[in-house]
Parts: structure tokens; C-alpha cells; sequence
């Protein structure tokens, strides 16, 4: 079964850097140690680019990415990021 990736990339408002940063922070931690089809949360910021985030997460399949897609946190994180961003884009796939 191949490991399903997800790759999500910010563009933040100006100013909301730190308030970002601490609910992705705790979020990423929580994921990782709440859901253990997880295997890799990292949060990427590109050089240069103060109003750039990217995420990229690994799931063991398309069912512990469902899983965390569907999880009971989700709604709330999504909450909080909307007002911080302009902007979200997703790539999701399979790992070779």
C-alpha cells in the first residue's frame, strides 16, 4: 500500500505570522501524536517569503489521511487559520 502525501501551501495576511505559526505548531504536534497513521508533519518556511507557509505530511494510506481530513480537531484548526489567510493550496498523492 503506498504512503498518501499532502503537501499545503499558505499565503498569509500581513501580520499573522506568529498567530499561525502557534495553532499549525500545535496542531502538527497533536497530529503526530494523536493519530498514528501520521508518520511525518513538517512545516516549511520558504526563504525570503515572510507570507509563505508549507506544509508537508505523509499518511501511511488514503484512509489515515481520510482519517485525519475527517478528525474531530480539523473544524476548529480550519476556523482559526481562515482570518490569517489569504490563500491555501493542496496537492495531494501517492509516494513511489
Amino acid at each position: 500500500m503506498a504512503a498518501t502525501a499532502l503537501i499545503v501551501e499558505f499565503r498569509l495576511k500581513p501580520g499573522s505570522r506568529a498567530a499561525f505559526d502557534d495553532i499549525m505548531i500545535a496542531h502538527a504536534q497533536k497530529t503526530l501524536a494523536e493519530e498514528p497513521g501520521c508518520t511525518q508533519f513538517d512545516i516549511l518556511y520558504p526563504e525570503g517569503e515572510d507570507d509563505r507557509v508549507v506544509l508537508i505530511e505523509v499518511y501511511t494510506d488514503q484512509a489515515a489521511y481520510e482519517a485525519h481530513r475527517s478528525g474531530p480537531r480539523m473544524p476548529g484548526v480550519n476556523d482559526a487559520l481562515a482570518p490569517l489567510t489569504l490563500e491555501r493550496n493542496r496537492t495531494i498523492g501517492t509516494l513511489a
